[in-house]
């Protein structure tokens, strides 16, 4: 039993497909618990759906996905996420204006757009670790599929666990930090069509959206 589960898993290859699909998704999942203080536990559907579709892909053509335009979805989904990131920050001030006052004035067509939103960054992000994937994949796929599997258990544990303390923050600030977080993550993305940054670059660029807002939304 034991030699057979050497055979069918190789573990440098499963470590490496779990800590991709964790690394990735991990990002999706914070993007979809941020908009789903905004648009409700649906944005998780649209999130799920953009990272299955592409999943589902990745083990069924193998290196086929990787022949994909992924400058143009880059582009396309940092396009995106500008947009919506400028009207969630448009939105976090008409909230701090009003302050507690309530206005349904756009608000479907705004939740429209978190839910467009919701799946380009889970389609954009399994994305990038599908063309890590396509490479391990051929040389174990089992271990491959597995790795991804216990990655997004954990992934969707992490986002159960975290989404009652979104409930606690407040609407006006909850819109600030959602618009950062697009527009960091848009940044990042029409910086990847360039160079290559490390994702550790989100972080000063999160502080320093969430400054920007927050002076935008809080200006006399």
């Amino acid at each position: 039993m034991h030699i057979l589960l050497r055979e069918v898993l190789d573990p440098g290859i499963f470590i490496a497909a779990m800590g991709i699909t964790l690394l990735e998704i991990s990002e999706a999942s914070a993007v979809g618990l941020a908009l789903s203080a905004e648009a409700g536990n649906k944005v998780f559907l649209y999130v799920s759906f953009g990272v299955i579709v592409v999943l589902a892909v990745t083990f069924a053509a193998g290196h086929e996905i990787a022949r994909l335009p992924i400058l143009y979805v880059r582009l396309v989904g940092g396009a995106l996420l500008l947009y919506f990131g400028l009207r969630l920050a448009r939105s976090a001030r008409r909230a701090v204006l009003r302050s507690g006052k309530s206005s349904t004035e756009g608000k479907e067509n705004l939740e429209r757009g978190i839910f467009h939103t919701a799946f380009t960054v889970g389609l954009i992000e399994s994305f990038e670790a599908a063309i890590v994937l396509v490479a391990l994949i051929p040389m174990n796929f089992d271990s491959s599929l597995y790795g991804v599997m216990l990655g997004l258990l954990i992934v969707v544990a992490g986002t159960i666990a975290l989404k009652s303390q979104v409930r606690k923050i407040k609407q006006a600030n909850m819109k600030a930090a959602i618009s950062a977080l697009l527009l960091s993550f848009s940044t990042f993305w029409f910086s990847e069509t360039v160079f290559r940054p490390s994702d550790l670059w989100l972080i000063p660029l999160f502080l320093i959206f969430a400054a920007l807002v927050y002076l935008y939304s809080h200006r006399q």
